[in-house]
């Protein structure tokens, strides 16, 4: 039952992070003709996954490093909150495939690149379980792949969602802080203080993120009042 908590949080990690993957995917394959299509999309996906679960693995073990703990849950704030504060991604430098193998390697190398964020999330909430990361990945490979698009045009419906996918990096990354070593003597013994942390963590990203939205929305609209205005 342990692992109930820690692999939900896994699969949700995968959802928020890899709602681009469908697109790329579209995008690498959208010169094959329809029957290529498919085997760009199956095989592209595996060599992403591929990749993605050997780089979880290393990270799961590169954290037993001295302060490492630390700068993961700190670059993990940093993802939460551009989460939050993230204009729409332009993905005009995919180049579509011409080939059945050029659109796979497409797929792969620029799910390699906007993969950091989710290598490092995943491995912080796996709480160095292996199994945890290989079965959360397994899981979420066809959700990913044929269910992203789908998710965009949910959080596009109910923005809250991406609140509530920003605090629970916000909380993991609050439990990776907690966790290195280094420093867990200033959390104390008992738990309550590292508790504390985590939530004042989430507390700042997500406040931090709606102020950020609020002041982008406000200067955005002033820009077209002085357009209507001229």
């Amino acid at each position: 039952m342990e692992w109930i908590g820690p692999l939900l949080t896994i699969i949700f990690i995968d959802l928020m992070l890899a709602g681009d993957n469908a697109i790329v995917i579209a995008l690498a394959a959208r010169n094959l003709p329809k029957e290529q299509q498919r085997k760009a999309v199956i095989w592209g996906t595996f060599g992403a996954i591929a990749i993605r679960m050997v780089a979880t693995l290393l990270v799961v073990y590169l954290l037993d490093v001295p302060w490492l703990h630390l700068a993961g849950g700190l670059l993990l704030v940093w993802i939460a909150y551009k989460l939050l504060v993230q204009e729409d991604n332009s993905h005009d430098n995919i180049k579509a495939g011409s080939t059945l193998g050029s659109a796979i390697w497409t797929i792969v190398i620029a799910d390699a690149a906007m993969g950091i964020d989710n290598v490092l999330a995943v491995a912080g909430a796996s709480h160095g379980n292996i199994w945890l990361v290989i079965i959360g990945l397994i899981i979420s490979i066809p959700i990913v792949v044929w269910g992203s698009t789908l998710f965009i045009k949910l959080i596009e419906k109910f923005p809250w969602i991406l609140y509530i996918g920003a605090g629970v990096l916000a909380f993991t990354a609050g439990k990776m802080i907690v966790g290195e070593k280094k420093i867990e003597h200033l959390f104390g013994t008992g738990g309550m203080p590292g508790w504390l942390f985590e939530i004042l963590l989430i507390v700042l990203v997500i406040g931090a993120g709606i102020l950020q939205r609020t002041m982008h929305k406000n200067k955005m609209e002033q820009k077209h009042r002085e357009r209507e205005s001229h």
